[in-house]
């Protein structure tokens, strides 16, 4: 059975930094995508970010590239998300995302037939 453990998230100021981790388990070997969804209050959720294993394919949403960051240690079955540049619009709750597979392509943004963290609070404000 597969597991994800959230942890970090947090009050911040905006322009701050934050980083999120996200510990899976219950996965055959290393060959699944991983990243991050968030869903703001009255809004759907929205992928954000992804990473294959080895971190030969990627993916960001264009609201957040270049202000995060996306990485991976097979090693620990881990998988992190440096936040930089944090404005109030990412202000949301984050849940860690994976399934199986090998690319971060458009497919990883749709929300279904996903393994999901608990989520983590991020409050970016003055």
């Amino acid at each position: 059975q597969v597991h994800l453990v959230e942890s970090g998230g947090g009050l911040v100021q905006p322009g701050g930094s934050l980083k999120l981790s996200c510990v899976a388990s219950g996965f055959t070997g290393n060959e699944y995508l991983i990243g991050w969804f968030r869903q703001a209050p009255g809004k759907e959720r929205e992928g954000i970010v992804c990473i294959s294993s080895g971190g030969s394919s990627f993916s960001y949403d264009n609201s957040v590239k270049d202000r995060f960051t996306i990485s991976r240690d097979d090693a620990k079955n881990t998988a992190y998300l440096q936040m930089n540049n944090l404005e109030p619009g990412d202000t949301a709750v984050y849940y860690c995302a994976a399934e199986p597979g090998f690319i971060c392509g458009t497919a990883w943004y749709e929300t279904g037939k996903k393994y999901w963290g608990q989520g983590a609070q991020v409050t970016v404000s003055s």
